[in-house]
C-alpha cells in the first residue's frame, strides 16, 4: 500500500511538471519590458508604473513572477570596473534583506545573462506563523537602467516549481547592444563606484521589493477571497 501511494505521488508529481511546462510553451508569451529587454509572461499579466519603475507582475500555477525595470538616475557616475559593479550589488541584496525584516538571503551567486553580469539569490522570509515564502531574484545592472527578476511562492512547493522557474529566468533575452561595458566601463581604473549611485540602488532595491511584494500580497489576499 505504502509503494502504490509513493507511485501515486510520483504520477502526480510528474504529471504537474508536465503541464508547467507545455502550460509554458502555450500560454506564455515574449513581452517587451522595455526596447532592450525581453521576457515571457502569462498573457494576463499586470503592469504598473510606481516612481518611474515599470513592474510586470503575474500569476502562475505554483507562484507569482515579477519583472521590473527601474531607470537609473541621469546623474550617476558610471561604474569603471568590475569590482564597482560587485560593490553596488552587494549593498543591493543588502538593502533588498533589510527591507524585508527578519528576511533571509540564501544562495547569492555570480551569473550571466546574455553578454551581461548578474546577481542571483534567494530571498526567505517567515511570517511568524510557520508561512515561509521563498523569492528567487535575478538582477542585472546596466548604466541605463537595473532589471529585477522575481518568482515568488509557498516554500511547501518548492520540490514543484524548479521547471516553472527555471523557465521564467531562461527567458529573459538582452538585445545585443547590450555589452559588458554597458555595466562597467574601465577595468583598468582604480576608482571606486559613487557613493551616490551605490545609496540610490539601495534605495531602489527597496523600492523593488516593496512593489513587487506588494503586488504579491496583494494577490494571494484575492485568491484566499475568491
Amino acid at each position: 500500500m505504502v509503494l502504490l501511494n509513493d507511485m501515486k505521488k510520483l504520477r502526480i508529481l510528474f504529471a504537474l511538471l508536465f503541464s508547467v511546462n507545455t502550460v509554458f510553451g502555450q500560454g506564455y508569451k515574449p513581452t517587451k519590458i522595455d526596447k532592450l529587454v525581453t521576457i515571457s509572461l502569462p498573457s494576463g499579466y499586470i503592469q504598473k508604473d510606481t516612481l518611474g519603475q515599470h513592474i510586470y507582475s503575474a500569476n502562475t500555477d505554483f507562484g507569482y513572477l515579477v519583472a521590473t525595470v527601474e531607470p537609473n538616475a541621469k546623474d550617476n557616475q558610471a561604474l569603471k570596473r568590475e569590482k564597482d559593479l560587485n560593490a553596488l550589488m552587494k549593498n543591493y541584496i543588502r538593502g533588498i534583506q533589510q527591507q524585508s525584516g527578519d528576511g533571509s538571503t540564501q544562495n547569492v551567486r555570480d551569473t550571466t545573462v546574455g553578454n551581461l553580469e548578474a546577481k542571483a539569490f534567494t530571498l526567505v522570509t517567515d511570517d511568524g506563523n510557520g508561512n515561509v515564502q521563498d523569492r528567487n531574484f535575478l538582477v542585472i545592472y546596466t548604466k541605463d537602467a537595473t532589471y529585477s527578476f522575481q518568482y515568488a511562492y509557498p516554500d511547501t512547493r518548492k520540490d514543484l516549481v524548479n521547471s516553472e522557474a527555471k523557465a521564467f529566468f531562461g527567458s529573459i533575452n538582452l538585445s545585443p547592444e547590450l555589452q559588458r561595458d554597458d555595466q562597467y566601463t574601465d577595468i583598468n581604473s582604480t576608482s571606486s563606484a559613487s557613493i551616490t549611485l551605490i545609496i540610490w540602488m539601495i534605495a531602489g532595491g527597496i523600492a523593488v521589493v516593496a512593489g513587487g511584494w506588494y503586488l504579491y500580497s496583494k494577490s494571494q489576499r484575492n485568491n484566499e477571497l475568491a
